[in-house]
């Protein structure tokens, strides 16, 4: 059994290329994969291995940041491995939003736990935006939440005409740290209650029973397992190695599906020369999985 942990904590940081060296160093030698991002506001990554090794890891983070505390965090467990190699990475920023945040910039006060998120996005004068890449959202979100493509600053401020800046904004995104750098653009712009899922969906489908639960579909992880349930059991979903992008059951129904080489949203967008250089890296996978070997393309089960 492997543990996934996914944190992200803003603080100034210094010396980033020594930084990332130790780091690499660090999670190579204990079989730790998955990605850390580093950048001089901070750090985001989502990192698996076997339990001592992910803790031994916690613990090194910590140390060579300086700090107590992860501004957020999640786990959740995998059978498998579900990344490929670990890499250490440096940006200008953690999540790629054109947008700079400073830790005493957090709206901590406005963040709310999976009970009070669902008394809040209840009330129908509340605005419920989803943070996330449309393609998360067509996997799974909350009900009448809306997604304006944040991640596209250009186009965000013709939605944001659209509300009302004294009614209650509620966000949300995997696992917090998108929403926590659009409050602070929301925030800016002269909305006063914004509020956000403390710890994300992943927090939200880890504590809240399907039952009680407003979520609508499965999140979207970027990983291997490809999307999570309640509980945070491994979802449904698979993904296309034309296009990359998730896809279900129903879609893998239609005859524009091809295992390994193309799905509904990529087969009229692929040439002919890729589609046959898919087949016959699919036709690789057959023949390894048919003599036993293993192969760069599966998930790692042990």
């Amino acid at each position: 059994m492997f543990k996934v942990f996914g944190f992200y904590k803003f603080i100034k940081i210094k010396s980033l290329k020594k930084n990332k060296v130790l780091l690499q160093k660090f999670l190579t030698l204990n079989n730790i994969r998955g990605t850390i991002i580093i950048a001089k506001e901070g750090l985001n990554g989502t990192i698996s291995g076997r339990i001592k090794n992910i803790d031994k890891t916690i613990k090194k983070i910590k140390f060579l940041f300086s700090f107590k505390r992860f501004d957020n965090n999640n786990e959740s467990k995998s059978k498998f491995q579900p990344f490929h190699k670990p890499k250490v990475k440096i940006k200008k920023e953690v999540v790629p939003m054109n947008l700079t945040l400073n830790s005493r910039e957090r709206n901590i006060k406005y963040h709310l736990d999976p009970k009070e998120w669902n008394k809040l996005i209840k009330d129908k004068d509340t605005h419920i935006i989803d943070t996330r890449k449309p393609f998360e959202y067509k996997v799974g979100t909350f009900k009448k939440s809306v997604n304006p493509n944040v991640d596209n600053f250009r186009d965000f401020p013709k939605y944001l005409n659209k509300l009302k800046k004294n009614k209650p904004v509620a966000m949300f995104c995997t696992g917090g740290i998108r929403c926590e750098k659009t409050s602070v653009y929301l925030k800016k712009k002269g909305f006063k209650n914004i509020y956000q899922l403390n710890g994300g969906i992943l927090n939200y489908l880890n504590k809240i029973k399907k039952k009680d639960s407003l979520w609508k579909g499965e999140c979207f992880v970027f990983d291997n397992r490809i999307s999570l349930k309640h509980g945070l059991k491994i979802g449904s979903y698979s993904m296309c190695s034309g296009c990359r992008m998730p896809i279900s059951s129903k879609d893998k129904k239609s005859k524009k599906f091809e295992e390994g080489v193309s799905c509904v949203n990529c087969y009229d967008k692929l040439t002919e020369t890729q589609k046959s250089r898919f087949r016959m890296r699919q036709s690789q996978i057959y023949k390894a999985k048919l003599s036993g070997k293993k192969h760069i393309f599966q998930k790692e089960f042990k």
